[in-house]
């Protein structure tokens, strides 16, 4: 054994405290190893027998066993059995890989440059067999999840880290049985405050994703009962989510909901999750009795640049105010301008006489100066009418 390998046999023992130490030290969810000794001895022995492994394979350039994998695994498995979660998982990761880097460089200095050729075989070693090692970690890791965790948490998991852009995403979709799809449709359902003791949207996730299988996700609101359903769709550039999913949504929430989509690639999901919520924020809120409609950028643009200027949001709150006198004004241009200014279809939504519906169109026109059917009637109105029922006036 040369120089190099021999520096760090003396070293193995005293490296792999420091090992242990930095995680008790850095790692708040393995504080605990201070306590338990039995976990800390365990861990101790598992550092010291990876190093020794280490300078038994590297001067020949041997590969880690099926035994050493296993070995690897197992320790995985029981982080994760121990209820560690995956942040602190990626944390252990990266200080083990540091710490040992750095000991290869600081045996390297001890020798004053050691042998090169030495060097280079440990550094040739390591990057390859450290990968295989990591990806037996990993794979221990995701068994005890799936035996530990429900369903429903293991899907939730995944998209919060696709939505993330975390590449533990293609692990968690190996635990949840997913295929990573090269685009998604990000759709943000929004669900504003439910009466007290109302079931809550998170209940219905489990029954969404085991039916469509798809990533999804309950990100509820601070201080209420509302929040946003969050999934995501496999799709392409064309895509939309699917009639079904959004039924199923429907069914599940129960109540007034307004859904936002946009899509992207895998490496893009942060920023469709972004314009998602803003969407959702910006369309009118529906009663879920009726069919939902993913909203994208084409369907509210005015409303999304109308809520960035705040004096042409106030102008339009200011002739919303105006309608307020009338008989259900509001509800009855929704209707106008969702039937494309059809009088007979919208009479028949509203359940009015025809007269009864030109009597309340003119009687708009009368409160705000504006023909509900002219080019600045829908224009002005249809504005008003969608910031008034997506609730961003209330």
């Amino acid at each position: 054994m040369g120089s190099l390998f021999a520096e760090l046999a003396r070293q193995a023992s005293a490296n792999a405290r420091r090992e242990v130490e930095t995680y008790v030290r850095e790692i708040p969810e393995l504080g605990s190893l201070d306590a338990n000794s039995r976990a800390r001895s365990e861990t101790l022995e598992y550092s010291v027998w990876f190093r020794r492994r280490t300078l038994e394979l590297a001067p020949v350039n041997g590969m880690l066993t099926d035994a050493d994998l296993d070995y690897i695994a197992s320790m995985g498995e029981a982080r994760a059995g121990a209820g560690m979660s995956l942040d602190s998982r990626q944390r252990v990761l990266r200080v083990h890989t540091e710490l040992m880097l750095r000991e290869i460089n600081e045996a390297t200095e001890a020798q004053r440059g050691g042998d090169v050729d030495e060097l280079m075989r440990i550094m040739g070693w390591f990057a390859p067999q450290g990968e295989r090692g990591i990806g037996a970690y990993r794979q221990g890791f995701v068994t005890a999840m799936r035996r530990r965790l429900p369903y429903v948490e293991q899907v939730g998991l995944l998209a919060r880290a696709l939505l993330a852009e975390d590449p533990i995403a293609a692990e968690l979709a190996l635990l949840t049985g997913l295929e990573l799809a090269e685009y998604y449709e990000v759709t943000v359902v929004r669900v504003p405050d439910s009466p007290a003791g109302d079931r809550g949207p998170e209940s219905g996730i489990d029954t969404l994703a085991k039916t469509h299988r798809v990533p999804v996700t309950w990100c509820p609101e601070r201080g209420g009962g509302g929040g946003e359903l969050i999934a995501l769709v496999p799709g392409d550039e064309a895509g939309t989510p699917t009639a079904d999913l959004l039924g199923d949504v429907a069914r599940e929430i129960g109540r007034l909901c307004a859904v936002g989509t946009a899509g992207a690639p895998l490496s893009g999901l942060a920023g469709a999750l972004d314009r998602a919520r803003r969407i959702s924020r910006a369309a009118p809120l529906r009663r879920t009795s009726a069919r939902l409609r993913a909203h994208t950028t084409a369907d509210v643009f005015v409303e999304l640049a109308v809520a960035e200027v705040p004096f042409v949001d106030d102008w339009l709150r200011g002739v919303a105010r105006s309608l307020a006198s009338g008989p259900d004004l509001l509800l009855t241009l929704d209707a106008y301008y969702r039937h494309d200014m059809n009088r007979g279809a919208t009479a028949e939504a509203l359940n009015v006489h025809p007269r009864t519906l030109d009597y309340r169109l003119r009687r708009a026109r009368e409160l705000t100066d504006i023909d509900p059917g002219s080019t600045r009637g829908v224009r002005v109105l249809s504005a008003v009418v969608s910031r008034s029922l997506s609730g961003a006036w209330r």
